[in-house]
């Protein structure tokens, strides 16, 4: 049977096909040399091989062990014997491209494309544990009800100067000006203008991937920016989140900076959010189900911010993943320290903006930036369902200041993973190996910070006590 002609159209997109043939095509016409073949694991981390296209081509299956969905953000692994559904003998996962996702890696000196994988076992089922498949099993769930989630993130992060000894606190990089920034900048245009040269570059980079980003700001900290993304379906908003962290850092390196999406970098500057806005389509209509014919706040509005406000907290391991998330949630500072709610109040952990009845959404404030983006996606995506699927109630919103209330959020990682452990809706919703692997991993990763002596306890107690 002849192939099918591949489109100019196709052959011309900056990012992705919809087969084997037209990604062919589309690598011949960028004289491609090199595919890099990626997964993202549970820190977001990239895994993966490097593969000549010559090689991509011979249709060969990717394969890798088991445990790169629970290694830990150090490489360490936890102890998993016993548990059900995995592999005791670690053996090799199945990795297909998704086509969707080929783009150019742009920074590369070589012609080089990048296609994100999705894992299956040799039996061809899906791998539970693999974060795109997290968040493919909650959009499910709202297209088992005829809707679509859309979603659209808002990442911020810090540029930093190069780092090599962590002993040392991270400092503001030096700008064009010759100088590192001081104070407090929030929506300066000439701070951003410090580093133009950087940023036509994370504007040309992500051009070239097809990713498309809708502002950039500077945030309230030094050299704290923010990233907007348009609006659209959670897997393309996650892969996208997933590649512009990359396309940063690379952007970055190439100017000397180091670009951190830790949490809490500096402990004199504000913390770093991924915040998500939300909004659920009825398929068949387009109509966005939170506004009624109207234009007021429907049932199902009100329902997805009370199962944010009930189910967050026990989600929140998802949202803020390290121990260094949850120095950002701190009382009078930007980031919230509860789970209530307000229109356009960003004081409150659920802010509902301004908006057109087409438009109406939730803004998610608690997850940071240093969240794996399919999972924190998920996971907000879950606490809106379950609050729909329950009828539940929420609160009275919120009018003025809500930074003296009392704290509605876990406090650190282990009473976190202790309450995602306990809730019987987050295993229903996310699968009990997902939740029993992932609690895991996070404890390994507590311990390992355990076995680290801070520079505050050299300070206060070496002498002292």
């Amino acid at each position: 049977m002849p192939r099918k002609k591949v489109s100019q159209e196709t052959l011309e997109s900056p990012r992705g096909v919809a087969s084997f043939d037209e990604a062919k095509a589309w690598v011949a016409t960028r004289n491609i040399d090199d595919v890099e073949c990626i997964v993202p694991d549970q820190s977001g981390v990239a895994r993966g091989k490097l593969m000549p296209a010559s090689k991509f081509f011979e249709g060969r299956v990717m394969n890798m062990p088991e445990s790169i969905f629970y290694q830990t953000i150090s490489g360490d692994y936890p102890d998993l014997s016993g548990l059900a559904g995995l592999d005791a003998a670690d053996g090799d996962l199945l990795f297909r491209p998704d086509f969707a996702t080929l783009c150019i890696v742009p920074w590369e000196e070589e012609p080089t494309a990048q296609v994100i994988h999705d894992a299956y076992h040799s039996d061809g089922r899906v791998v539970e544990l693999a974060p795109r498949q997290v968040l493919r099993r909650v959009i499910k769930l709202f297209e088992n009800r005829g809707w679509k989630p859309v979603v659209a993130p808002e990442v911020e992060f810090y540029l930093v100067r190069p780092n090599t000894d962590p002993d040392y606190p991270l400092e503001p990089p030096i700008g064009r000006s010759g100088r590192p920034e001081t104070g407090r900048k929030s929506f300066s245009i000439s701070a951003v203008n410090e580093f133009d040269p950087l940023f036509d570059d994370i504007y040309d980079y992500s051009e070239a991937q097809g990713l498309e980003i809708d502002t950039l700001i500077h945030e309230e900290g030094a050299a704290q920016m923010e990233i907007n993304l348009r609006h659209g379906d959670p897997l393309e908003l996650a892969d996208q989140v997933f590649l512009f962290k990359r396309t940063i850092r690379e952007a970055a390196l190439k100017h000397n900076t180091y670009a951190t999406f830790m949490a809490k970098p500096i402990a004199q500057e504000p913390g770093s959010a991924m915040h998500i806005h939300q909004s659920i389509i009825d398929a068949k209509t387009g109509r966005n189900i939170f506004s009624g014919a109207d234009g007021e706040s429907t049932t199902e509005f009100f329902s997805f911010i009370a199962g944010l406000q009930e189910y967050l907290p026990a989600a929140m391991c998802m949202l803020a993943p390290y121990v260094n998330s949850y120095r950002r949630l701190a009382r009078f500072t930007a980031a919230p320290i509860n789970i209530q709610w307000g229109h356009d109040n960003r004081t409150v952990g659920l802010r509902i903006p301004r908006s057109k009845p087409d438009a109406r959404r939730v803004e998610n404030r608690v997850p940071s930036s240093d969240a794996n983006p399919y999972l924190a996606i998920a996971a907000s995506l879950a606490c809106g369902w379950l609050g729909i699927q329950n009828g539940l109630t929420p609160t009275d919103p919120i009018k003025g200041s809500a930074r003296e209330l009392p704290y509605d959020l876990p406090r650190g990682l282990l009473e976190a993973v202790a309450a995602f452990q306990e809730s019987e809706p987050m295993r229903e919703v996310f699968g009990e190996t997902f939740v029993s692997v992932y609690s895991a991993l996070k404890q390994e990763e507590f311990e390992t910070f355990m076995r680290v002596i801070s520079p505050w306890e050299r300070e206060y107690l070496l002498l002292n006590v």
